[in-house]
C-alpha cells in the first residue's frame, strides 16, 4: 500500500476532517485517484489512518488560487508559502516549482 506522510502538528487536523487536500513537491509516488493509502506520523513513523485518494491535480506554485487552499493550511504570502516548502525540499523551490495537489478522504483512522 502506498503511504503519505505527515508532521505531528497535521495529525489532528486530518483525523477531524479539517485537512483534506495535501501539497506534494518533487513527488514520484504515482499516486492516483482510487488509490487508498496509509497515513503516516512523520515523527513518529506509526500509521495513524488510511484515506482514500478523491483527486489529484498539478499547478505551479504561483498559479495557486485561493480555492487551492479549501482543506489545507493558509499562508499569510507567497514569500511564507515558499520558504515553508524551501524548508522541506531545500532552495531549488521556486514559484514556478510544480505541486502536485492531492485530495483525500478519510477512512478510518488506526
Amino acid at each position: 500500500m502506498k503511504t503519505l506522510k505527515f508532521r505531528h502538528n497535521l495529525v489532528k487536523k486530518i483525523l477531524n476532517n479539517s485537512k483534506t487536500i495535501t501539497w506534494r513537491l518533487f513527488d514520484d509516488k504515482n499516486i492516483q485517484v482510487g488509490d487508498q493509502v496509509e497515513l503516516i506520523d512523520w515523527e513518529s513513523g506509526g500509521k495513524f489512518a488510511e484515506a482514500e485518494i478523491t483527486g489529484v491535480r498539478e499547478k505551479k506554485l504561483g498559479e495557486i488560487e485561493e480555492k487551492d487552499f479549501e482543506g489545507h493550511e493558509k499562508y499569510q504570502s507567497n514569500e511564507e508559502m515558499l520558504e515553508h516548502y524551501k524548508k522541506y525540499y531545500g532552495e531549488k523551490v521556486d514559484m514556478d516549482t510544480v505541486v502536485k495537489i492531492i485530495d483525500f478522504k478519510l477512512l478510518r483512522s488506526s
